[in-house]
C-alpha cells in the first residue's frame, strides 16, 4: 500500500515522500485496513521501530476534528511535538505541566500533544476542548499496568469516553501478552504483528561467545576472569568487547545497566576504548563534549563531557534535561559510538542502535534483588536495528555459563507479561474517586461504580469487584474532610471546597491533607520561614524522595535540631522518621537554592545529580502553588509561601 493511496492532502503526501516514506510497512497497512483512516478504534501492538508514529499521524490527520496524542513522558511528548509540527498545515500544541489549569488555549490546535496526567488534570479543571475531540491516540498503552501512571491513564480514558462519546481511540503498544483484552476494552480492532523493518536476532553471551536465536554464534574476545585487574569484572569486560565489536563493524551500541552509578562507571570504562576514533568521529565527539561542559560546572556534567569527547555518553534521570537532549541528539547524529543508560531510556525517546547490550538483568528494589520484567527487556532489545542504516539489529544479554540457560529461557523468544490494571490500589482509588466526585461525574456510590464500569479493571473483574474498595475510599475521603456524605434521602456525595481544590491542584488526597495540617500548624508558630513552608510540601507523597546517605544522616539530624522551631513536625512526631529526615534534606536543599546557591555547590553539598535538583525545583513550584490555593480555602495567610514562590 502506497502513501499516495491514502486519503491525505497532496502536501501531506509530498511531506511523507520527502521523508522517504512511499510504501507502508505491513503493520501500517493492516491498521489502514482496520479503519484507522475511517474513524475506527484500533489497537496496534507491534514491535519498536515498526511504524507506530505513522499510524498515529494517519489517525490524527484523517479525523473529522481536533486530535489528541497522549504519551507517558515529557521527553517523548517534546519529540512527538516536533515531528507533528513539521506536518504541513497542521497547528500543534503541547502541554505537559501546570496541573492546576484547564489549558483552554489548547482547543485552538488541530493536534494537542500531552501527558496522560496533563489530560486528566485538564478534565478535572473543566476543559471544554476535551468534548470537541474527534480522535485520541494513546502511545505506550501497555503502561495501563504501571503503578501510579496506569490508573491515571485508565480513568482518563474512561472519563474521556463520557466527555466525547464518539471519539476515535487509537492505542499503540509494544508487544504484550494480552493485546486482545485491551482491544476488547476499547471496542477496537486489533492489529498485532511481530514484523520489523530490520531483522532482529537476540542472544545470550557466555564464556567468550554469543549464541543467537537464529542459530548463529558470535565469538567475542574477552579476557579470562583470572587475567582481569582487580578493579574490573567479567560482565563489564564482556560488555566492552561487545561494544568494540559493534563499533568496529560500523555500528553504534546501546548498553543498559541497572543504575546511574553503573551507567557512569561503564561509560568511563568504555572511554578508554577510543571509540570515537574507531568510528571516525573524533572531532565531532570533542565538540559535543565541549558543548556539554559549557552547560554547567557540575562534576556530573564534567564527567559526561569527558566521556563524550571519547565517543561515549551516559544517560539517566540525574542528568539535566539539557544534558540528556545533547546526548540523544549526538547519538542520533552518529557523533557518539555508545550510550550507557538505565532502562528508562528504552521507554522514552527514539535512539536506536545496531547492537543493544543488556548487562544487568536484575535490580535492587530496596529490600531484595529482582529480575527485570520480560516486557522491559524486550523494549530494550527492540532498540536494536536502525531502518535505512543497519542491515540487521542485534540484542545481547550478558550472562555466564551458570545463567545462560536461565536467561535464554526467561527472555529470548519468551512472551511478555500480560497488562493488569492497578486501579484497585487504595491510594490510586482515593485519588480518582475524589476526582470523579469533585468534577460532578458522579455523586453517589452507584454512580462512581457506573463510571468505573468503563475502566480496564472492570473489563477483567467487573466494577462490582471494586465496590468494597470504593466504599473504603469514600470513607477515607470523608474522614479527610474532602468529601461530604449526605444521608437524608438517597445518600449523595459532594466534594467539599477543600476537596475540590485538592482535585484541581492535582495533588493526592494524602498530600492535600498533609499540606493543610502543616499550614494550620505553621499559622500557630512564632517563626514561619521559607524553610517552614518547604518542609510542609516536601513531606508529602507527591514530592520525590531525596536519598539520605549514611555519611550525611548525622549532619541532617543536627540541622533538624537547630531549626526545630521552623519545622511543623517535631522530631519525635513522625511515623517514619527516616522519610521525614529525607524531606528535611529536600527542604534544606531547596532553601539553599532560593538563597542563591549555585547548581555546582548544591550538587556537591547534597550529593545529588543536577537533574535531581532540576526536577525538585519544578515539583516544589507546583506544590507551593497548591499550598497557596489550599491556604486560601482554609483562610490561612502565610507570606512565606509567596516569598518562596517568588524567589524560587
Amino acid at each position: 500500500m502506497r502513501v499516495r493511496d491514502l486519503p491525505l492532502a497532496d502536501d501531506l503526501v509530498a511531506h511523507f515522500e520527502a521523508e522517504g516514506i512511499h510504501e507502508l510497512y505491513p503493520p501500517q497497512a493492516a491498521a489502514v485496513d482496520a479503519g484507522v483512516c475511517r474513524g475506527e478504534n484500533v489497537v496496534a501492538a507491534v514491535p519498536t521501530a515498526s511504524g507506530k508514529t505513522l499510524i498515529a499521524e494517519l489517525a490524527l490527520l484523517t479525523a473529522d476534528g481536533p486530535g489528541l496524542y497522549v504519551c507517558p513522558l515529557r521527553a517523548l511528548a517534546s519529540e512527538k511535538y516536533e515531528e507533528f509540527s513539521a506536518l504541513p498545515g497542521v497547528d500543534v500544541g503541547i502541554s505537559t505541566g501546570d496541573y492546576d489549569s484547564e489549558a483552554a488555549d489548547l482547543g485552538a490546535n488541530d493536534v494537542v500533544v500531552a501527558t496522560s496526567e496533563k489530560v486528566d488534570s485538564a478534565i478535572r479543571n473543566g476543559a471544554t476542548w476535551v468534548g470537541d475531540l474527534a480522535c485520541v491516540v494513546v502511545d505506550e498503552v501497555h503502561l495501563l499496568g504501571a503503578e501510579g501512571r496506569g490508573p491515571t491513564l485508565e480513568v482518563m480514558l474512561a472519563t474521556l469516553g463520557r466527555r466525547a462519546p464518539d471519539v476515535q481511540t487509537v492505542a499503540l503498544s509494544a508487544t504484550v501478552a494480552n493485546p486482545d483484552e485491551i482491544a476488547d476494552w476499547l471496542d477496537a480492532a486489533l492489529v498485532e504483528s511481530t514484523w520489523r523493518p530490520v531483522d532482529l536476532r537476540t542472544g545470550v553471551y557466555a564464556d567468550g561467545a554469543v549464541d543467537f536465536d537464529d542459530g548463529s554464534t558470535l565469538a567475542v574476545d574477552v579476557p579470562r576472569e583470572e587475567e582481569l585487574p582487580d578493579s574490573r569484572d567479567l560482565d563489564t569486560e564482556a560488555t566492552a568487547a561487545l561494544v568494540r565489536d559493534a563499533v568496529d563493524g560500523g555500528g553504534q551500541c546501546l548498553a543498559f545497566v541497572s543504575s546511574r552509578a553503573e551507567a557512569e562507571a561503564l561509560a568511563e570504562r568504555l572511554s578508554t576504548e577510543t571509540l570515537a576514533g574507531r568510528m571516525d568521529a573524533s572531532d565531532a565527539a570533542v565538540t559535543v563534549g565541549d558543548d556539554v561542559a559549557a552547560l554547567d560546572g557540575t562534576s556530573t556534567g564534567q564527567r559526561l563531557a569527558d566521556c563524550l569527547r571519547a565517543g561515549v555518553g551516559f544517560h539517566h534521570a540525574g542528568l539535566r534535561s539539557e544534558h540528556r537532549s545533547v546526548v540523544e541528539a549526538a547519538f542520533r547524529d552518529r557523533k557518539v559510538a555508545c550510550l550507557c543508560a538505565t532502562p528508562t531510556l528504552a521507554a522514552g525517546v527514539n535512539v536506536p542502535a545496531r547492537r543493544v547490550v543488556v548487562r544487568d538483568l536484575t535490580r535492587y528494589t530496596g529490600s531484595e534483588m529482582e529480575s527485570l520484567p520480560v516486557l522491559e527487556v524486550q523494549q530494550m532489545c527492540g532498540r536494536a536495528g536502525r531502518p535505512g542504516l543497519d542491515p540487521y539489529g542485534e540484542a545481547v544479554l550478558v550472562g555466564d555459563e551458570s545463567t545462560k540457560g536461565e536467561l535464554t529461557e526467561r527472555y529470548v523468544g519468551a512472551d511478555p507479561e500480560a497488562v493488569e490494571s492497578k486501579l484497585a490500589d487504595p491510594g490510586a482509588l482515593r485519588t480518582h474517586v475524589l476526582s470523579v466526585v469533585a468534577t460532578g461525574f458522579a455523586d453517589t456510590h452507584a454512580g462512581i461504580l457506573e463510571l468505573l464500569e468503563a475502566t480496564f479493571y472492570a473489563r477483567e473483574a467487573g466494577a462490582a469487584g471494586l465496590a468494597d474498595a470504593v466504599t473504603t475510599a469514600v470513607d477515607d475521603l470523608v474522614e479527610m474532610d474532602l468529601v461530604v456524605r449526605e444521608t437524608a434521602g438517597e445518600p449523595t456525595l459532594t466534594a467539599t471546597e477543600l476537596g475540590s481544590q485538592v482535585s484541581k491542584q492535582y495533588v493526592r488526597p494524602e498530600t492535600g491533607t498533609r499540606i493543610v495540617d502543616g499550614l494550620r500548624t505553621a499559622a500557630a508558630m512564632e517563626e514561619v520561614t521559607v524553610l517552614t513552608v518547604l518542609e510542609v510540601v516536601c513531606d508529602t507523597p507527591d514530592m520525590q524522595d531525596t536519598y539520605l546517605g549514611n555519611e550525611e544522616r548525622a549532619d541532617m539530624y543536627q540541622f533538624a535540631r537547630r531549626h526545630a522551631a521552623e519545622l511543623t513536625t517535631g522530631m519525635t512526631e513522625s511515623d517514619d522518621f527516616e522519610a521525614w529526615l529525607e524531606s528535611v534534606k529536600t527542604a534544606r536543599l531547596l532553601a539553599a537554592w532560593i538563597d542563591g546557591a549555585s547548581v555546582e555547590d548544591l550538587v556537591e553539598q547534597f550529593r545529588i545529580g543536577p537533574g535531581d535538583l532540576e526536577s525538585r525545583v519544578e515539583r516544589v513550584e507546583w506544590l507551593l502553588g497548591a499550598a497557596d490555593a489550599l491556604a486560601e480555602v482554609i483562610d490561612v495567610q502565610l507570606p512565606a509561601i509567596d516569598r518562596a514562590r517568588s524567589r524560587l
